[in-house]
């Protein structure tokens, strides 16, 4: 873990196991509790047998959803696909970058249907053969141990490093905790490619923040305690909610906030994340946070040392 600190623009190589000496008692501890889907669905097209990948986003309505559809020679909107399962899935339209509106001919519910038929959306960097299935180590390790809601195609990875017994240690050193949910959609890992970052526009996702959350957010903050988010997932909420509201309240809605130096943090103080690819709008966000040429040489000297990247890599305290 590379601990960042801000006021004296200096760090310092950690443990995880270490987190606890940066924490104090009062801080709360933000997690986004979102649960990986089998995100990952196969078939094939009528007549031709050709092989097709429909990787889930979001439903829209019951047996209507978002996805990817990968494979050669897209049907036309009113065709259909047949699933590796039972039943079919009817392409209604395309979106302007891929996505493609289905509905799905079954006798279950989707996200059923997904559970029993569906893969794993583990990172493209993760090779396996075109035919290996899920591995039985996958869908626990690509989830946190807090994930409770179903909905996102990708982990909120920050959260992967911590354990009930790290949980426990914090509880016990008087680090409260409270949970807010945002589904993990594509857009999140979108590059920028545009020149002006802020034509840049984020795909929107879907985030909830509850009674309990809010009322534990907000008395923090009114007590000037540090609000400590777990991973960017939680960072997008709070500061979307703080941003729209004034303060942290319950709801839920979507989002599309991109964090780019400069920027007011409204509700984070402290942010545990994982190390970000270049031209992501992920790293602009902890430049946000902690200075762009402070993180940059900060990375820099992540890179000289060997820290692991992705999402099953190592990750940085910004305090």
């Amino acid at each position: 873990m590379l601990v960042l600190h801000r006021r004296d623009r200096r760090w310092e190589h950690r443990l995880f196991a270490e987190l606890p000496d940066f924490l104090r008692s009062g801080d709360l501890l933000v997690l986004n509790n979102t649960r990986v889907i089998r995100a990952r669905l196969f078939g094939k097209k009528p007549g031709t047998g050709g092989r097709a990948e429909l990787f889930l986003l979001e439903e829209r309505e019951p047996f209507v959803w978002q996805i990817l559809l990968r494979c050669r020679r897209r049907p036309a909107p009113g065709g259909s696909l047949d699933l590796d399962g039972e039943g079919r899935a009817e392409i209604l339209s395309y979106g302007e970058q891929g996505e493609a509106l289905v509905r799905f001919h079954i006798s279950v519910p989707v996200l059923d249907y997904a559970g029993a038929n569906g893969h794993i959306p583990l990172p493209p960097y993760i090779k396996r053969p075109a035919d290996a299935g899920d591995e039985p180590e996958d869908l626990e390790r690509y989830q946190t141990v807090f994930a409770r809601t179903d909905g996102s195609v990708a982990a909120p990875t920050a959260g992967l490093h911590f354990a009930p017994s790290m949980f426990e240690r914090l509880a016990a050193q008087g680090v409260e905790r409270a949970e807010v949910t945002l589904h993990v959609g594509l857009g999140t890992f979108r590059p920028v490619s545009v020149e002006r970052i802020e034509e840049h526009t984020m795909h929107d996702e879907r985030y909830e923040v509850s009674p309990t959350a809010a009322a534990a957010i907000a008395h923090a903050k009114s007590e000037q305690r540090r609000v400590v988010a777990v991973g960017t997932t939680t960072v997008r909420t709070l500061e979307t909610v703080a941003a729209r509201h004034g303060a942290i309240v319950a709801g839920q809605g979507r989002t599309n906030i991109f964090i780019y130096p400069p920027y007011p943090f409204r509700a984070v103080d402290v942010l545990l994340t994982n190390f970000h690819l270049p031209q992501s709008t992920l790293l602009m966000m902890v430049s946000a946070l902690a200075g762009r040429e402070f993180v940059l040489d900060a990375y820099a000297e992540a890179v000289r040392e060997r820290y692991r990247f992705f999402s099953y890599g190592d990750c940085m305290l910004i305090v």
